[in-house]
């Protein structure tokens, strides 16, 4: 199992190179990067923080395992005293006055913070298009997107200008830019790490989680976020994984199973279907046996994502009004000043959410729409729980097409919804939900049942090493 974050740890005990020199390099990488993943550059601190760790170490002390690691942070998490925009032009200028937990926890063991990335403002998007610094561009091919909203992270990753990033997972937003540029990136069972000083997007799928160039670096970093928090609580305590517990040697999987109506939807592309349904041959081949599932169409699954993501964040976004947070445009008035100010501040993207959100929670339409949203929800994790009776795992595309073209997201948010479609279920039902950049061109995903992590990384070190 290849681990960079191992693998500099030991350059860095040998003194092939000093943390200093490490770090300076990547900043640089970082600033003269044409892939627009940057919204702020955190020099001084990590060039400070490099510093202590070369002293350290020209003393003999021991370091940690991540002690020294440069990683980026997707610009919706607060890391105190530094800009925390969410790609927004509301709080192009807000600066965060504490620490996410999740980040807190890295930098409690040594590593690095070297960037606060650039996404779809908010987590709004599935392209990282919806943001005031520009398109994130894809790390394969710049004129495709690079997929959202983390995509500033998961570039940084792809193209090495960090070790890992730290992205949040709503409906997607980890896994399918993972799958755009080929890495690999991790949303785990919900709860397991603290969304404290995470902006909250749709508090009850949001999520935090790793994306890296390796399984064993996501399981390193996994360990270090997860636990309970006082702050959240949503959070459970949680063993840590270890590295013989993802040894695929040692699998107990006998069944995997996929969503059928995935692979016969129309939406699909041909490219996509063919070498999906070629990994499940490969895998059968491997004497693991192979269970075709039925599931909910892609446009419930999506319909009921949307109506619930966009009332969450009508009412988690009530609170930027200019007042507390933020820019302020003065109106005549208090109401004057709230309208103009949430009008000019937030993207079009935004706004669209914000008011959809709040048309399916007013008086008239909750029953109707938001109610049974959350009726089908309970529908969609009791499907799931007897799924996970019948098979150890589920495999499925990341996306039914290829990433876009930029601009054409923009042109068509109907599209760009749809294109959720294999994701959103997973998040919906709270489940551990790994993409791995093989098996198909946008990658797959492996899911297991809730708090089976463990189960999810090792199964990727097997498909890792059959594909």
């Amino acid at each position: 199992m290849e681990s960079k974050i191992k693998r500099i740890h030991q350059q860095l005990l040998s003194k092939e190179f000093t943390c200093v020199s490490l770090v300076q390099g990547k900043l640089d990488l970082l600033q003269e990067n044409t892939h627009n993943t940057v919204n702020s550059l955190l020099i001084e601190t990590a060039l400070g923080l490099a510093a202590k760790v070369d002293i350290k170490i020209e003393n003999g002390e021991d370091i940690g395992l991540l002690e020294g690691i440069p990683f980026g942070i997707k610009d919706v998490f607060m890391l105190q005293g530094t800009l925390a925009t969410a790609s927004s032009d509301l709080l192009k200028s807000y600066k965060s006055s504490y620490t996410a937990t999740a980040i807190q926890k890295l930098l409690d063991a040594g590593a690095i913070p070297l960037v606060k990335e650039n996404c779809d403002s908010f987590g709004h998007g599935s392209s990282s298009e919806n943001t005031i610094f520009g398109a994130v561009k894809n790390a394969i091919n710049t004129e495709l997107v690079s997929g959202g909203s983390s995509g500033g992270s998961a570039v940084n990753v792809a193209k090495e200008f960090t070790i890992f990033s730290i992205g949040g997972d709503t409906g997607g937003s980890i896994r399918q830019p993972a799958g755009f540029n080929e890495v690999f990136g991790f949303k785990p069972t919900y709860g397991k790490i603290s969304r404290y000083g995470l902006m909250a997007y749709a508090s009850s799928t949001d999520c935090v989680g790793p994306i890296a160039n390796s399984i064993e670096d996501l399981r390193i970093v996994l360990n270090i976020m997860s636990g309970k928090d006082v702050r959240d609580q949503t959070t459970y305590g949680s063993e840590e994984i270890s590295e013989e517990a993802i040894d695929y040697k040692t699998s107990s999987v006998k069944t995997v199973g996929y969503f059928k109506n995935f692979i016969e939807a129309d939406a699909i592309t041909d490219e996509i279907k063919e070498a999906f349904l070629a990994t499940l041959e490969k895998i059968k081949a491997s004497g693991i046996a192979i269970k075709a599932l039925d599931f909910f169409d892609a446009d419930i699954l999506v319909s009921t994502y949307y109506t619930l993501a966009m009332a969450e964040t009508a009412s988690n976004l009530s609170r930027l009004d200019g007042t507390n947070y933020g820019a302020r445009i003065e109106g005549e008035n208090l109401k004057d000043t709230y309208s103009i100010t949430r009008s000019e501040k937030f993207s079009e993207e935004t706004k669209r959410r914000i008011v959809g959100g709040n048309q399916v929670l007013s008086q008239g339409f909750s029953d109707a729409i938001y109610l049974k949203a959350q009726h089908i929800r309970g529908q969609i994790s009791a499907q799931f729980s007897k799924d996970f009776t019948e098979v150890d795992l589920i495999l499925s595309p990341v996306t039914p097409g290829a990433p876009p073209k930029i601009g054409e997201s923009l042109k068509n948010p109907l599209a760009m919804y749809l294109s959720d479609a294999y994701t959103v279920g997973f998040s919906l039902g709270g489940l551990p939900t790994l993409t791995i950049p093989k098996g198909t061109a946008t990658g797959l995903q492996i899911t297991a049942d809730k708090k089976k992590d463990a189960a999810v990384l090792q199964f990727a070190n097997f498909l890792n090493d059959i594909l």
